[in-house]
């Protein structure tokens, strides 16, 4: 159902509208849910840069949320590199000091984003260390 709403979306507004990116978001959002990790950071990796060209500084938190979601498509992925891990980590600290300045700590984005970076750490410290990491979707 997701497919066919960003479908819809890129039909009806094209590529380059904030709605074809909240779409896409949540359809992305929903591959993860299905363990179809690559089809989901695909999605993150063509819609991140039209979202920040669309909406700019009108939806931070748009452009923040998209970031977020695809940090945790690379590090909970189970055939995640450890370059794929690490650049979730690298993205949720950037992202960790954008949110911050631009929502204030307190936002639920600053603290989401404060846990995720605390979970990618440790899923590369297990990794490097040889162990394997399994995440459950609720």
């Amino acid at each position: 159902m997701l497919r066919d709403v960003y479908s819809g979306r890129l039909k009806l507004h094209g590529e380059e509208h904030e709605q074809t990116a909240i779409a896409a978001n949540n359809y992305a959002a929903s591959l993860l849910t299905l363990k179809r990790h690559e089809e989901a950071k695909a999605l993150y990796r063509k819609t991140i840069p039209v979202a920040r060209r669309v909406s700019g500084k009108n939806d931070e938190e748009l452009t923040l949320k998209l970031g977020w979601n695809y940090a945790d498509a690379l590090y909970t992925d189970p055939d995640a590199t450890l370059d794929d891990i690490r650049e979730a980590v690298r993205t949720l600290e950037d992202l960790e000091r954008t949110t911050r300045r631009v929502l204030g700590g307190a936002h639920p984005f600053a603290t989401g984003i404060v846990d995720a970076l605390r979970q990618s750490r440790a899923t590369l410290r297990a990794r490097e260390a040889g162990k394997s990491v399994v995440f459950e979707y609720t």
